[in-house]
């Protein structure tokens, strides 16, 4: 095998340049992904489902919502084999690509009173497209960074594709408030035509991430073993056959940590406006803030993960979810401004706290020729298991009056990922390059820049 400083010697970009790629990538993947969620909750109800009335409209509108969900591990698995087979920077190219094209067809997508039944069937095709893509992005952004980077700030680096998702809440939250800004907050205008804007308007950015993603070079770790790669199976099977246990449990530890997540950007958006009372102005305020809480959270997290621990950190999020859980909606139905804010920076912050080591923990855990489907299997069955189920049930929830239930089915997700993290192993001192040891790995100083 090719002496591991030898190939770190020819990697070309610096880590900063990864970083930012990665990072770009993400936020405008999630952008995309996040829209959705904020438009289901303030218009899609209307737009596409008035004959339905009010509450059986925001159930149909967050259950479109979770159709990418079904989608994502398709993507992981789809996109996982490219990446594995052809490379993480033409996958996620193509990622990329995907995700642009079907977001912007759904800001022209007629309404339901334009093309009656057709526009939400189109709206479900057009949103599973987006879990498609989505579904494939995440793995191969967090592999961009993680095996470019030192191993003993494998965490720090890996936190940059991590901060995508709380860069794009808060340009989601942001672009819908400038938006209802310039319309009106009860304009109708925002209906017809408002909405839309942030859709169409994504085409910018996907242009700056791919300029920005075709200047990184293909990582030094899948060059080396696409050469000398000796398995004839599929990245899927050789996964599924040598290290089931670590998806299953991958998957499982941050089941939480997806169910919180959407709680609070998507169904937190719609329970602010329609049953709290607050202005749609105010929620989308609240969630730029909560944003940076959220970016604030995943970096600290991430930079203590390379000290003490992905397990340590990941656990201590998993045992404040529980408690948490119970806690929210007695918080929220103080029916406050203040209380709102509590109850989403709260939400925020703990989930944050495992998604910063989780860029670095998936990747970890997986040998490189399968890592992009095995680490994107992972990720995505969580999003199956917590965030496919937990925006519906609780719009289920809440239109029945019960948000109780809502607090037992988080503190329920926060039992599971705390029970999962428990077997799992510690990753941080694992060396991913195969056949180099773990102190080999760490003594060797990068050639890319830091």
């Amino acid at each position: 095998m090719t002496d591991l400083s030898t190939r770190r010697a020819t990697a070309p970009p610096t880590m900063r340049r990864v970083a930012f790629a990665s990072c770009a990538g993400t936020t405008i993947e999630f952008y995309d992904f996040f829209i959705y969620g904020t438009a289901a909750a303030l218009v899609f109800p209307t737009v596409f489902f008035p004959a339905l009335g009010d509450s059986a409209a925001s159930v149909a509108s967050f259950a479109t919502f979770a159709v990418a969900f079904v989608a994502r591990p398709l993507g992981a698995i789809g996109f996982g084999h490219f990446g594995d087979r052809l490379g993480r920077k033409r996958t996620l190219i193509s990622t990329l690509l995907l995700m642009g094209a079907a977001t912007v067809a759904i800001g022209l997508l007629p309404s339901a009173a334009t093309i009656g039944v057709a526009a939400p069937i189109l709206l479900v095709v057009l949103r599973f497209l987006q879990g498609l893509a989505v579904g494939g992005e995440w793995a191969g952004a967090t592999l961009l960074a993680a095996e470019y980077a030192p191993p003993n700030k494998r965490g720090l680096y890996a936190a940059f594709p991590q901060l995508g998702p709380a860069i794009a809440f808060a340009l989601s939250s942001g672009t819908f408030l400038l938006v209802n800004r310039l319309v009106g907050e009860t304009s109708p205008a925002f209906v017809e035509w408002g909405w839309r804007v942030p859709f169409v308007a994504s085409a910018l950015l996907v242009l700056v991430g791919l300029y920005v993603r075709l200047k990184v070079e293909e990582t030094p770790m899948f060059r080396e073993s696409s050469r000398t790669r000796a398995d004839t199976q599929g990245p899927l099977a050789a996964a599924l056959k040598h290290q089931w246990r670590e998806i299953l449990l991958g998957g499982g530890s941050l089941a939480m940590l997806f169910a919180f997540f959407y709680v609070g950007t998507a169904f937190l958006t719609s329970y602010g406006t329609t049953v709290i009372g607050l202005s749609r102005a105010s929620v989308l305020t609240m969630g730029v803030v909560g944003a940076v809480v959220f970016g604030i959270m995943i970096t600290l997290s991430a930079v203590y993960s390379d000290r003490f621990g992905r397990r340590k950190v990941v656990l201590v999020s998993c045992l404040l979810s529980i408690p948490w859980g119970f806690a929210l909606f007695p918080i929220l139905d103080h029916g406050t401004g203040t209380a709102f804010a509590i109850g989403l920076f709260g939400t925020l912050a703990i989930f944050a706290v495992s998604y910063g080591p989780a860029g670095a923990m998936l990747p970890e855990m997986f040998r490189t020729e399968y890592r992009y489907t095995g680490a994107g299997m992972a990720y995505n069955l969580a999003g199956v298991i917590g965030g496919g189920t937990a925006p519906y049930l609780a719009s289920d929830f809440a239109e029945a009056g019960n948000t109780s239930a809502i607090g037992w089915m988080l503190a329920g997700f926060g039992a599971l990922s705390v029970v999962c993290v428990l077997l799992m192993a510690e990753t941080r001192h694992r060396s991913m390059d195969e056949g180099v040891s773990d102190q080999d790995a760490a003594s060797v100083p990068p050639a890319v820049k830091v």
